[in-house]
């Protein structure tokens, strides 16, 4: 097994930040650089405000500034950091294509590609490079094949070891896996290659945590891990549809079958729908998998969990409109929460978006509160839908600061994500606030039913009648 001293990361997003701090907090021994041609983003990561990091962690900016300058360091120096790492992570984008062959569910593999074209043009020592970002199956030989035809003559060993973090705990999940996948030829030096960043982890995890199997079991695990757990969100919430439909509770379901070991508690909460920018994207990832190997049953399954999260979320925003009166135009309607959950300000895939979207057709005004969501991040992720101009995205939907301006003179609030802050507000002065009658919207089923109802709310929250 060979010891390493230098590191690269390419890619400073909620990936590659949060996981390379966490291996220079671990690894002192180790100089990591995170690098990335954004020079935005980068000056984000150096800027001395800690609170303003482009990625918010519970516990992330404790690390950066406990390692920053020593043996962390953020660059846009690309060429500089890899002709010096003797490990390259690559932790690009891998959005869903917008275009061609696999539009809508294949992953969009330029970013990828071109990080492998980088390093073979650079690099003059041998190097491992870790796929770390979300990739579909055989993305791994792909990659090889171009660092061993258009490089310098070099060796390179290509590793998978994909990324099982949720974000708002992503610190924590580090630094408590479960476990760590890390797969690779089984030749002598894949082995040599796979030890070495066994090794890495090894500095703070048990050596039972962490696993090595072939490239393909690897990167094939990730997106079942996800597609897993997205499965048993969609179940749970098609259940809530049937709960507020009969006198059952969603909640009261939930705790008797997670009361069941075989099938345990975890991920049975009903809400407005799952979002984050993994489930989603590797779902669809492997829908197109199943069909591009002939299998249109398998396909066919994996895209109902999808199907029954987009039902969730159109759902929400329909009986907002049913209960108003079967209209909401020119009518306030309050959002808490944009983020797709608490303790995050990623916003991709929020249920948020896709709300506001459909209210917005119907000529709602929007007033958005979340504590860590900027205007400009949720007027980029409405611009992004193309539903609507630009002008008239800014003109429906307006963005604030104080979630009692959010309230003033509202004809509803609508819940999105679940921030812990949302069940400490004085509700009561809330409600008086709003225009009569005060609709009250839980998506994410934080809220007491009896107290919001002795508030004077009419509240509605999901998976229950």
């Amino acid at each position: 097994m060979k010891k390493i001293h230098k590191i690269c990361c390419i890619g400073a997003g909620y990936v590659g930040g949060p996981t390379m701090a966490v291996i220079a907090s671990q690894c002192p021994e180790i100089d990591v650089t995170v690098v990335d041609i954004n020079q935005s983003r980068i000056d984000a990561w150096n800027q001395q405000d800690l609170d303003k990091l482009p990625v918010y962690e519970p516990g992330l900016k404790e690390i950066v500034e406990k390692t920053r300058g020593t043996n962390l360091f953020f660059s846009t120096e690309v060429d500089a950091a890899i002709d010096a790492a003797e490990m390259i992570f690559i932790s690009v984008n891998t959005p869903t294509k917008t275009y061609g062959k696999g539009k809508g569910q294949a992953a969009d593999l330029k970013y990828i590609e071109l990080c492998a074209r980088n390093i073979a043009k650079v690099a003059k020592t041998d190097k491992i490079v870790v796929e770390k970002s979300t990739l579909p199956v055989r993305t791994a030989e792909a990659v090889k094949s171009i660092l061993d035809n258009t490089g310098n003559g070099v060796n390179f060993e290509i590793l998978s070891n994909p990324e099982f973090l949720a974000e708002g705990t992503a610190i924590d999940d580090l630094l408590k896996a479960d476990r760590v996948l890390i797969g690779g030829d089984d030749t002598p030096s894949g082995l040599e290659a796979k030890a070495t960043l066994s090794w890495v982890y090894e500095h703070w995890l048990e050596k039972d945590r962490i696993l090595q199997t072939n490239v393909w079991s690897s990167e094939l695990s990730k997106l079942v891990a996800n597609a897993f757990l997205a499965q048993r969100v969609s179940s749970i919430n098609s259940i809530s549809a049937l709960c507020e439909k009969t006198d059952a509770n969603v909640a009261e379901v939930s705790r008797a079958i997670g009361k069941d070991s075989r099938i345990g508690p975890k991920f049975l909460s009903s809400s407005v729908g799952f979002g984050g920018s993994c489930f989603q994207k590797d779902i669809l990832n492997l829908v197109y998998i199943a069909k591009s190997f002939g299998l249109p049953e398998v396909a066919d399954y994996w895209e109902q969990v999808i199907i029954m999260n987009d039902y969730q979320k159109r759902r929400f925003a329909e009986n907002i409109i049913a209960t108003l009166y079967n209209t909401v135009s020119g009518k306030k309607i309050a959002f808490y929460g944009w983020a797709f959950k608490k303790d995050t300000n990623d916003t991709r895939e929020s249920a948020a978006i896709y709300v506001a979207d459909a209210l917005l057709d119907e000529q709602a005004e929007i007033v958005v509160y979340d504590p860590k969501v900027s205007a400009e991040v949720i007027y980029n992720d409405l611009d992004y839908l193309n539903t609507r101009s630009p002008e008239e995205n800014r003109r429906l939907l307006k963005v604030v600061s104080n979630p009692m301006e959010a309230a003033k003179d509202a004809h509803a609030i609508a819940i999105l994500t679940e921030w812990e802050e949302f069940k400490t507000y004085d509700w009561k002065k809330i409600h008086e606030h709003m225009l009569k009658p005060a609709f009250l919207f839980d998506g994410r089923r934080i809220l007491d039913k009896q107290e919001m109802d002795a508030f004077g709310f009419k509240f509605y929250k999901i998976g229950e009648a």
